[in-house]
Parts: C-alpha cells; structure tokens; sequence
C-alpha cells in the first residue's frame, strides 16, 4: 500500500484504505488487504490516516474506520465499512479493477 498524495486524490480511479493507527479492526483490514497485494505483486490500494485528514473525513462523510472508499469515473462509487472475508473485499475488486483479473501470460 501507499500513502495517497494530494495529486493522487484527483484521480478518476482510486481505491483508498482509510484507517486510524490504534484501531484492532483497521489491522485486521490492513492484514486483508496486504495478502491482495501480495498475491498480486502489485500496489492495488492507497492509504489515508483518518486523523490526519480530518477535511477530508467530513467532506466525504466517512462514517467509521476502517472504510474502503472506491473512487470510479471520479465520482464515488462505495464506501466500505464491512471488510468480512478477502472474498469479499475481492468481488469488489472485480468490479472496480476487472483488470486484475486478466491473464497476460
């Protein structure tokens, strides 16, 4: 994962793990997620301290941490606030990043 920079914030496509440091369920998210990453030997999801960015809690109604907010054709498509399973963080990724999913060999 990566911190996400300002610049990055006005991209059209971003999925972004929103956290704070001492939260036991935001390690567990962050557990979920790093296995994706590693799975695909790619960076897939940027990274936000929610209590370094307070503006944009409130302006994107951020209701609890952690929060998986997916950002599609600049607009934002969901917020994730249930992780569950990595299938399940996975049939998002399938819908917002199909790309993934194609074999290149």
């Amino acid at each position: 994962m990566q911190q996400i920079k300002d610049t990055d914030l006005q991209k059209e496509h971003y999925i972004l793990y929103i956290y704070t440091p001492m939260c036991g369920t935001c390690a567990l998210a962050r557990t979920m997620l790093d296995k994706i990453e590693s799975v695909h030997r790619e960076t897939i999801f940027y990274e936000m301290n929610a209590s370094l960015n307070p503006n944009f809690m409130h302006e994107n109604k951020i209701e609890s941490v952690p929060c998986l907010l997916i950002k599609d054709e600049n607009e934002v498509k969901e917020k994730v606030y249930a992780f569950h399973s990595i299938p399940n963080i996975y049939s998002y990724l399938m819908k917002y990043k199909p790309e993934l999913f194609v074999n290149n060999d």
